[in-house]
């Protein structure tokens, strides 16, 4: 192949010509402002990074821009506590005028973020934090969710377990909004079905120390126990079920955040486990196997179901700006665009309700060695019942 010479001056004069409008569009378009909330220390800290780690591929993959709009990041660690939440949502709200908040993990703390954004008409996108309430009775045109309702794996879970047969369980959980409102879920759908739940043991978040209520497990012998725990809770619960000798006699079921990203800690203690989540290892479809390939390449870990919801968020981001040439001004156009949308996830392609909410298929899961391996659909295109939410 032959080279072609350019005079080096004249080659610099077109790239500037092609240049002009280009520099002058970017000056009319400002940076997007995103404001990362998220748990960067604690129980959920790895939760928090797996979700901007996610959110960031995304953008990436969209070539660093969201609708012709570079983004400028602002972070706050919201640590995971309720008490702090409507002061750090302020900071980026009102101190660094973010136009978009993404955040959190922690249902106490979304709850005050979702106060926040329906007061100031940000835009915000809840990557994680299931509340039922943000998509239920605080509804609003504005607020959207790109993970699950807590209702949701609990109440596929209770249709699971009630299927199989099982009669009698307890259920074990932080006393919390995401840990009631996932027993919620499950009790709903299975007694609905025919079982019983006979008893409701819970702790104050984030205590960990379960001895006691293992106990009473032990002397209540129900048929199994359902949970939710997530992050260091998880690990630790998982490896004092087994611990106190439970794993033989009693089988553990739980919402998926049980065993994901935790399968590492919690070794083989783990091995069995099933769970109810809209994710899992091993859906081997090419949009799942091309993010868990993209994500491994970049951070050098692998994904978990965290990392989809941030993942997801971005991509919603998207939509929702593309479809307004990015005036974050034009919430209900915002809104229209998203709940009209088909949102190619890896964890499969889902819709939005009115609520703004996923409907998904929530998958069965069973711990196989390091693996949260495919067992079949709990689920089809659940949908939760956004249950006071009038938009």
């Amino acid at each position: 192949m032959t080279k072609t010479r350019h005079h080096p001056l004249a080659a610099a004069l077109a790239l500037a010509a092609m240049a002009l409008p280009f520099a002058a569009h970017t000056q009319t378009a400002p940076k997007l402002k995103v404001g990362l909330m998220l748990p960067y220390t604690g129980t959920y800290a790895a939760l928090g990074n797996a979700i901007e780690n996610g959110f960031r591929l995304q953008i990436a993959e969209a070539g660093g821009k969201v609708a012709g709009r570079e983004i400028e990041f602002f972070k706050v660690d919201d640590e995971s506590d309720p008490s702090k939440a409507t002061d750090n949502v302020n900071k980026l709200v009102k101190r660094d005028a973010v136009d978009v908040l993404v955040g959190t993990v922690h249902s106490g703390v979304a709850m005050a973020m979702a106060k926040v954004a329906k007061d100031s008409g940000t835009l915000l996108i809840v990557p994680n934090a299931g509340a039922d309430m943000v998509t239920g009775a605080m509804c609003a045109n504005n607020i959207f969710r790109s993970s699950f309702s807590n209702w949701q794996p609990g109440y596929a879970l209770g249709e699971v377990m009630a299927k199989k047969g099982l009669k009698n369980v307890v259920t074990i959980t932080h006393k919390y909004a995401a840990g009631d409102e996932s027993v919620g879920g499950f009790k709903e759908a299975f007694e609905k079905g025919g079982g019983k739940v006979v008893k409701v043991l819970s702790l104050p978040f984030p205590n960990v120390e379960f001895q006691a209520l293992l106990t009473e497990i032990a002397a209540t012998k129900p048929d199994a126990v359902y949970t939710f725990f997530a992050g260091g809770a998880a690990v630790k619960f998982v490896k004092d079920y087994a611990a106190a000798g439970l794993k033989k006699s009693i089988p553990l079921y739980g919402a998926g955040f049980l065993t994901d990203g935790t399968l590492d800690a919690q070794g083989a203690d783990a091995e069995g486990v099933i769970t109810s989540l809209h994710y899992a290892d091993g859906l081997n479809t090419p949009r799942d196997n091309a993010f868990r390939l993209a994500y491994a390449k970049t951070f050098k870990l692998q994904p978990d179901v965290y990392a989809v919801q941030g993942y997801d968020a971005a991509q919603m981001l998207a939509i929702g700006l593309n479809a307004v040439k990015g005036d974050v001004s034009k919430k209900a156009e915002i809104a229209a665009a998203l709940e009209k949308a088909k949102i190619d996830s890896p964890r499969g392609m889902f819709s939005l309700s009115k609520a703004h909410n996923p409907v998904q298929d929530l998958y069965l899961r069973q711990v196989v060695g390091k693996e949260n391996k495919l067992v079949g659909v709990a689920s089809k295109s659940l949908a939760d019942p956004a249950r006071g939410c009038k938009m």
